[in-house]
């Protein structure tokens, strides 16, 4: 009987530890962009942008109304460590989609987390939690010639 209410009890816990530690970091997005393509993840064929920064030639908006958000493992990894990682992983699905879409450039990206925008022309924004780091995007996709 014991056992169970200390079952219980961890159970309860969990969120609120998980919650407990929830902290915002701002990282230097072209380090992300920059690891994964290291990393081979992402391809070359896609180019990135944060709001701000725009890329030289014409532009033709593909997709006004794009939005990614991931999450991933926190648990005993360093800040920048499970923030890159989650962040390469919302930079191959942006790639993936917008190559879908017909578009080269992700552009006007902006961090988007619970739905408060956070720009900055260098960097992105992570939630990091004890348990699970988290990062959320919205931008456009578009055809630069």
């Amino acid at each position: 009987m014991k056992a169970t209410y200390l079952i219980a009890a961890v159970l309860f816990a969990l969120p609120a530890v998980s919650m407990a530690a929830d902290k915002v970091v701002h990282l230097p997005f072209q380090a992300a962009v920059d690891q994964g393509t290291k990393d081979g993840k992402l391809d070359g064929s896609v180019k990135f942008y944060l709001a701000g920064n725009k890329p030289s030639g014409k532009m033709a908006i593909v997709n006004d109304n794009v939005t990614i958000s991931r999450k991933t493992n926190a648990f005993a990894k360093s800040d920048e460590a499970t923030c890159h990682r989650v962040m390469e992983s919302v930079l191959i699905a942006l790639q993936d989609d917008a190559k879908r879409a017909g578009a080269n450039a992700v552009v006007d990206i902006v961090s988007n987390y619970n739905d408060q925008v956070f720009s900055d022309p260098t960097n992105y924004e992570c939630h990091k939690g004890f348990l699970m780091s988290g990062v959320a995007v919205k931008a456009k996709f578009a055809k630069v010639h």
